[in-house]
């Protein structure tokens, strides 16, 4: 092994179940707001609901659930968005000591049946007609399945109402025998290449990140005697939505949902709730800056914002090089321009995500460093940490005053990581998965001598700061041999406002090439703001021609971060994007890239055959391209 970097000690351990900071923060501050929820998404008013609201709208649905059956042990998915009902619900299946089973809303039937059947679901709880028609559909395969409750048709009021007889020292005893180290949740693994697998996580793994979290940098969520706000909207599916709900739940921030991830509902969302701390992914982070660049050109100050981003970067990377003891800091001239900006761009561009925000965290992939920089710069900084399903969450954070843009930070206290010879990442801590559900050969190769292997490839610097450059199983080896991996390419490109989407290729192939899928909103407005003369065919054939040689330009700059060797010579623009519906994306927004290929395999054969045939001579420091004769547009 090479590369170690082991944390301080972490939070108090955990003594009861996930359930029990509820009961205990509605003892203590019975008048706390926790929760916030809106009658009418359309409405700007949210209606708070405090600590004892909340727990006993969670202790009301427990009697309900105990009447119908559900015993300690037995698990119920959770097939729904993003919303208020999703938490009551958690709060009550864990105050029973039921486990969890969240099942993304966008899953395929057969996503669905192999996740009930291989989890043994007894009970499911969908949001709508269309989730009982899919669930209904595999009914026929799953013996242990008893209950469907369908959450828009009223189902958890027709539990509270079938519960009522249940006297509430039932569910109290029921709560005080859930342990730590009862299982709490099984999420299922993306299934980015194979079957998804059960990862079983107990109350202790889910718990561990969030104390520490909040023990070191609760105090950043809000400015000081102000409670901190979240707006919830990234799927509790998935493990860092059920960590952020965790952190909220334990750590007393008011917590606000919006299950409608479209630009319009979210922005409304924050302009309305106008949360203190933002958690978001870098494809959203991405989307903002692009959104933000769009409307300034549409308004005709398009040069002002890449002049104020450009400072927002400038300014971020001399305040990082003084933090960490490498420089003086902005200078005088630096500052003005700044301050200038300040007043004229950048709380207008903090106003959109509502105002209060000062600190964000990204997560699921890794956030660009001028991404990461330019945010700071604005005056938002966004810790840009790691984790994954085994680990419960976060295992890596920044370390408040050392932040280090373009690294995942350094080991969460009481967690450790290794980088083994071949690159990959290897964790140990209180967060580490108990196992995949049923699969004990799995979990045995998963946990080798304690350490979690967990496929990612990273490196360590001396300061003990991660950076994740790949997936292991994504690597790619040329016809020459060389390794490439992708996933800096593919951000990188990614940073072009009219790229949307990219997939690097070249297994076996002479040279690395890319696939390539444009962002909808951005190319109408870059159609727009062409003006083309000449008539109709003609203007297609020189928007083309432009268009064309804006990604090219995207693709040099991409290039421009690796050697020759590693660089795109060959690329690809597809007339669709990937997403959930065409199978190219896995229900968490993860590229299904053995898919990919498999679907594109003529395309890719004929990007490359083209590179092979003679061409002209191609522009100084530019990708080769195809010929004029192929249109990839068609």
């Amino acid at each position: 092994m090479r590369d170690l970097a082991l944390a301080p000690q972490a939070a108090s351990p955990l003594t009861g179940g996930l359930a029990d900071s509820l009961f205990e923060t509605a003892a203590e501050s019975p008048d706390l707001p926790m929760l916030a929820r809106r009658a009418d998404p359309a409405s700007a008013s949210w209606e708070e609901v405090t600590a004892l609201e909340f727990r006993d709208q969670v202790v009301d649905l427990a009697k309900g659930l105990v009447a119908s059956g559900l015993s300690p042990g037995g698990r119920v998915a959770i097939m729904a968005r993003t919303r208020y009902e999703w938490t009551v619900l958690c709060y009550a299946l864990w105050t029973v000591g039921a486990e969890v089973v969240p099942i993304y809303p966008t899953s395929s039937r057969e996503q669905v049946e192999w996740i009930l059947r291989d989890s043994g679901c007894v009970a499911v709880v969908v949001e709508d007609e269309q989730g009982v028609m899919t669930v209904g559909s595999v009914c026929a395969a799953l013996p242990r399945l008893r209950h469907v409750w369908q959450l828009d048709s009223g189902a958890l009021d027709q539990l509270v109402a079938r519960g009522e007889y249940i006297p509430p020292a039932t569910v109290d005893s029921l709560r005080r025998i859930v342990l730590p180290d009862s299982t709490a949740v099984i999420a299922y693994t993306s299934g980015t290449s194979g079957q998804a697998r059960g990862c079983a996580l107990s109350h202790r793994n889910l718990a561990a990140p969030c104390d520490t979290l909040l023990e070191g940098w609760a105090r950043t969520a809000a400015e000081p005697g102000e409670q901190a706000v979240v707006l919830a909207f990234l799927p509790f599916s998935h493990v860092y939505g059920l960590m952020i709900q965790g952190l909220c739940v334990r750590g007393g921030l008011l917590m606000g949902h919006e299950p409608d991830l479209d630009s319009e509902a979210l922005s409304s969302a924050l302009r309305t709730l106008r949360p203190t701390y933002l958690y978001a992914v870098p494809s959203l982070l991405e989307k903002i800056y692009k959104n933000f660049l769009r409307t300034a050109q549409q308004a005709g100050r398009g040069t002002l914002f890449e002049r104020a981003a450009d400072t927002a970067r400038d300014f971020a990377a001399a305040t990082e090089r003084q933090r960490l003891g490498r420089g003086p800091g902005p200078g005088f001239d630096l500052r003005l321009q700044h301050a200038l900006y300040e007043r004229t761009v950048y709380r207008r561009l903090r106003a959109a995500l509502g105002g209060r925000v000062r600190r964000a965290t990204s997560g699921g992939s890794t956030l660009s460093r001028d991404l990461s920089l330019f945010y700071e710069g604005i005056g938002i900084y966004v810790h840009d940490g790691y984790g994954l399903t085994e680990t419960g969450g976060g295992v890596t954070m920044q370390p408040l005053g050392r932040e280090k843009s373009g690294t995942v930070g350094q080991a969460l206290p009481g967690n450790e990581i290794r980088v083994a010879d071949d690159g990959e990442i290897l964790v140990r801590g209180p967060s580490v998965f108990q196992g995949y559900a049923g699969d004990e050969a799995a979990t045995l190769t998963a946990l080798a001598g304690g350490w979690l292997a967990t496929g990612d490839i990273g490196r360590l610097d001396p300061e003990g700061y991660l950076t994740i450059t790949g997936r292991k199983k994504d690597i790619i080896i040329t016809s020459s041999g060389k390794s490439v991996a992708p996933a800096a390419l593919e951000q990188r490109l990614r940073t072009h406002p009219l790229v949307h989407q990219a997939v690097v290729v070249g297994d076996d192939r002479p040279c690395v090439g890319a696939l390539i899928t444009l962002d909808p909103d951005f190319l109408t407005h870059w159609r727009g703001a062409l003006s083309l003369p000449g008539d109709a065919p003609t203007r297609e054939a020189r928007e083309e021609n432009a268009l064309r040689e804006e990604i090219a330009r995207a693709v040099t700059a991409a290039n421009s971060s690796v050697s020759r060797s590693e660089s795109i010579r060959v690329f690809r623009v597809l007339p669709e994007p990937f997403d959930v519906t065409n199978g190219l994306l896995t229900p968490s927004m993860k590229l299904r890239r053995d898919e990919i290929v498999r679907r594109y395999a003529l395309e890719i054969d004929a990007m490359y055959h083209s590179r092979s045939r003679p061409e002209r001579e191609p522009l100084p420091e530019e990708p080769s391209l195809w010929d004029d004769s192929d249109n990839v547009f068609r």
